[in-house]
């Protein structure tokens, strides 16, 4: 990122930048865009709404061409509108508004330049986030572990907002849709904002499963094998409505 401010401990900055940083595109963006900015504030918002995250903690973001939209720093989701739209490139520049992106930004930029993602979200999961402090992957206790590619790895922990992050993250992506992130949360990504909301949602209930059924005295969770996992993954490709 360009500047350097003070972060809360979440990462995250309070205010606006200053209106006069050149290269920063203002005003009006054009309707592809708008429309993707108010899918992704509208994903954002749900990430609250459903207990993903606490206050600003989390972030998402939407790729269009070279162009990310990104939530910003440190503001209130339900604060946001048409006019915070912010974007950077690939390489982190700012290109469109004038709010401080997420100081997450180097794991999704991350995700985008090494996947075919097209939207991330990042959350604070309660058991999520639990798990990542037991294991160094979550347990197969269910069939949609065949949906995020595999078994879910832990990410090593690394500060909030560093490159080491975004490094550490990719290894645990590997093969996968999504991975926790130790002491930390948790990382998806999908084709759609959709659709990468959904896997962080799945996610979070494997974990909450995972840790109910572990939690039980004298009693060990069954797990699913390799074959059995495949077989899911292959059920889980033809799943829904075809159109």
């Amino acid at each position: 990122m360009a500047e350097t401010l003070r972060n809360t401990d979440d990462g995250h900055q309070n205010g606006r930048q200053d209106s006069g940083r050149p290269d920063v595109r203002q005003g009006r963006a054009p309707r592809d865009e708008a429309r993707l900015w108010a899918e992704l504030v509208a994903t954002a918002r749900r990430t609250v709404a459903d207990g993903l995250v606490v206050g600003t903690s989390g972030n998402v973001s939407a790729r269009v061409g070279d162009l990310v939209l990104v939530t910003p720093s440190g503001v209130p989701y339900d604060r946001l509108t048409p006019d915070d739209i912010t974007g950077v490139d690939l390489t982190g520049r700012q290109v469109l508004g004038t709010l401080t992106p997420t100081s997450e930004l180097p794991m999704h930029l991350a995700v985008y330049r090494t996947t075919d993602a097209r939207a991330v979200v990042h959350t604070h999961a309660v058991h999520a986030t639990a798990v990542s402090t037991l294991v160094s992957e979550l347990p197969p206790v269910h069939y949609m572990t065949a949906a995020l590619g595999g078994p879910v790895r832990v990410a090593p922990y690394a500060a909030y907002g560093s490159d080491e992050l975004a490094g550490n993250m990719l290894r645990a992506l590997t093969g996968r849709s999504g991975c926790l992130l130790r002491n930390h949360g948790t990382i998806t990504y999908g084709a759609t904002l959709g659709q990468a909301y959904d896997r962080t949602a799945q996610l979070e209930w494997m974990c909450r499963l995972w840790l109910t059924a572990s939690s039980v005295p004298g009693l060990t969770p069954s797990l699913l094998t390799e074959a059995q996992l495949a077989e899911a993954g292959e059920r889980l490709k033809g799943y829904g409505q075809r159109r």
